[in-house]
C-alpha cells in the first residue's frame, strides 16, 4: 500500500486518545476539503496483495482505475473479519475522505460493512459476494459478483483432454455453494470430453492455509489425480505443489501462469477492472449506484487465462467452441439427466439450470462422479 496512513489507520481508532489524535490529524491534514473536486475510493484485502488468487484478482483491478482523472484510489491489505475493518473503512471516510468504499472479503459485510453504511449514510458501500437484499440491508449498501462456475467448466473441458488417470484433483476450502459448483462445473466440463473420468476432492476447512493445502495437493496426486484445481484464496500453494509433482493445473481467481509456466493449462479469472469501471463511471456521472450486480462470462466479470503450451489442438477447438457459446449467453452448466454422488436424481432431462444468485444458494451436493462429501 502506497497511502502514507497505513501503519497508523486502525490504529488511530482504537482509543478515545486515538479519536483525538484523528480530529489533530484531520485538522492538520485537511484531506476531504483538499479534495473535494475529486472521488476517492476505497479498496480493503483480506490478504496480501499480490497472493496470485483472491486478493491479486481485486487489487488488479483496483489498479485498473488509476489512471482515471478525477479518482484517487486508497488500499489497505491484510485487513482482518474483525472490527479492524471497521477502523480501517472509518478511517478511509475520515483521513481520504472516502466516497465508495469496497470491502473485498466475505466476512467483511455483517456486521462490519453494515455498521459502516449506518454510521455514513452519505458513503456508498459495495461488497463482493454480500447477499444484498432491499427489504433488510441499507441503501448505501450493495453487493457485486460474478458467475464463475463456466470458467471452472472451461477448466474442466482442457483437463478433459489433457488428463491420462481419467482422475482429476480438487482442492477445496469449505463446502458452501459457490465452491459446490465450482467442483461441479469442474468436474462436468470434463465429462463432456470423457464421461468415465472422475474427481476427488478434499476440504481443507479454511480458505487459507498452506500447510493443508500442500498436503491436499500431494495426497491427490498420490491417488492417481494427474490434473489439479482448486477454490482456496490464494492458489500459489496448489499451483506450484502439482506442477511440483509433474502433474498439469488449471488456475483460479487470476493467472497463476507464472507460477508453472509448462505445466499451467489454463484458469478461470475474476475481472474486476470490469465491474470497477462502471461503479466508478456511474460515480463520476452523479448516478445512483446499482444495490445488486452480477455477471458473467458474456458480461465480461469473468475471463480465462491463456491456454498453456502443454494444451493439445483437440483441447483447444472444444475450448473455444464452448467458450463462443457462452458467450451467446444462455448457456447451463447444470442440466440433466444429472445424478448426485449419493444417486439421486438433481436434474431431470430437459432440466437446466441458470448460474443465478438464488440456484446457488441451494447448491448443497457433489454430482455423480465426485469423490468426497459436503459434510
Amino acid at each position: 500500500m502506497t497511502d502514507r496512513f497505513m501503519l497508523s489507520r486502525r490504529d488511530l481508532l482504537k482509543t478515545s486518545a486515538a479519536g483525538a489524535a484523528l480530529g489533530l490529524a484531520s485538522a492538520a491534514f485537511p484531506i476531504r476539503a483538499a479534495r473535494a473536486a475529486a472521488a476517492t475510493v476505497g479498496f480493503i484485502y483480506v490478504g496480501p496483495k499480490d497472493d496470485y488468487g483472491y486478493n491479486q484478482a481485486h487489487a488488479e483491478g483496483a489498479a485498473s482505475l488509476k489512471g482515471i482523472e478525477g479518482i484517487s484510489i486508497v488500499e489497505e491489505e491484510n485487513v482482518p473479519e474483525t472490527v479492524d475493518v471497521q477502523k480501517t473503512m472509518e478511517s478511509m471516510i475520515n483521513l481520504d475522505g472516502a466516497s465508495l468504499i469496497f470491502p473485498t472479503s466475505f466476512g467483511y459485510f455483517d456486521p462490519h460493512m453494515l455498521a459502516m453504511c449506518a454510521k455514513f449514510p452519505d458513503v456508498q458501500f459495495r461488497h463482493c459476494g454480500g447477499m444484498w437484499n432491499k427489504d433488510k440491508h441499507p441503501m448505501n449498501a450493495g453487493s457485486y459478483f460474478g458467475y464463475i462456475g463456466m470458467g471452472q467448466y472451461l477448466n474442466g473441458v482442457v483437463a478433459g483432454h489433457t488428463t491420462k488417470s481419467k482422475k482429476l484433483g480438487f482442492v477445496a476450502a469449505k463446502p458452501i455453494p459457490q465452491v459446490l459448483l465450482n467442483i461441479n462445473s469442474f468436474l462436468l466440463g470434463a465429462r463432456s470430453v470423457d464421461p468415465a473420468i472422475t474427481c476427488q476432492v478434499i476440504f481443507t476447512g479454511e480458505w487459507s492455509l498452506a500447510v493443508k493445502e500442500a498436503e491436499a495437493t500431494n495426497a491427490l496426486v498420490d491417488q492417481g489425480a494427474d490434473v489439479v484445481t482448486c477454490h482456496v484464496d490464494s492458489p500459489k500453494v496448489v499451483v506450484e505443489t502439482t506442477a511440483g509433482r509433474s502433474a498439469f493445473v488449471c488456475g483460479y481467481h487470476a493467472n497463476q501462469s507464472p507460477l508453472a509456466p509448462e505445466k499451467y493449462l489454463t484458469g478461470a479469472e475474476w475481472n474486476w477492472a470490469k465491474v470497477y469501471k462502471m461503479f466508478v463511471d456511474d460515480l463520476i456521472a452523479g448516478k445512483p449506484l446499482p444495490n445488486f450486480t452480477r455477471g458473467g462470462l458474456a458480461d465480461g466479470f469473468v475471463k480465462m487465462s491463456p491456454l498453456g503450451p502443454a494444451v493439445g489442438e483437440a483441447a483447444r477447438k472444444q475450448f473455444d467452441a464452448t467458450l463462443a457459446e457462452m458467450m451467446k449467453g444462455g448457456f447451463s452448466v447444470i442440466k440433466g439427466p444429472l445424478k448426485n454422488n449419493k444417486g439421486a436424481v438433481v436434474a431431470t432431462e430437459g432440466q437446466a439450470f441458470a448460474e443465478t444468485a438464488i440456484e446457488l444458494e441451494s447448491m448443497d451436493y457433489l454430482v455423480e462422479g465426485v469423490v468426497g462429501s459436503t459434510a
